[in-house]
C-alpha cells in the first residue's frame, strides 16, 4: 500500500473546496451566499499559491481579491437588495 503524501490530501483537499466552492457560486440563487462561496473559493485559492511557495501573490489574492472585491459586491448586495417582508400596500392617510 502505498503512502500519500501529506502535500498531495492537502492539494486535493483544497481542490475539492474550490471545485466546490466554485459551482456553488454559479448553482445558488441567493445573491448573498454566492459571494460568500465566492470568497471560500477566492481563499482557497490563495491556499494554492501558499502551497506553490508563492507568498506574494497569495497575499495579492487575499488583498485585492477577497479584501476589495468581495467587499464591493457586499455593499453592492446590501445597497441593492430589496426588503421582502414589507407589505407593497400603500397605506391611505
Amino acid at each position: 500500500m502505498a503512502v500519500v503524501p501529506l502535500e498531495t490530501l492537502a492539494f486535493l483537499l483544497f481542490a475539492l473546496v474550490t471545485v466546490g466552492a466554485s459551482l456553488g457560486v454559479v448553482l445558488v440563487r441567493d445573491v448573498w451566499h454566492s459571494a460568500l462561496l465566492l470568497g471560500a473559493a477566492l481563499l482557497s485559492v490563495a491556499v494554492h499559491y501558499v502551497m506553490l511557495s508563492a507568498e506574494f501573490l497569495a497575499a495579492m489574492q487575499v488583498l485585492v481579491y477577497v479584501g476589495g472585491v468581495l467587499v464591493l459586491i457586499t455593499f453592492a448586495v446590501m445597497l441593492v437588495r430589496r426588503d421582502e417582508d414589507v407589505d407593497t400596500e400603500e397605506v391611505t392617510a
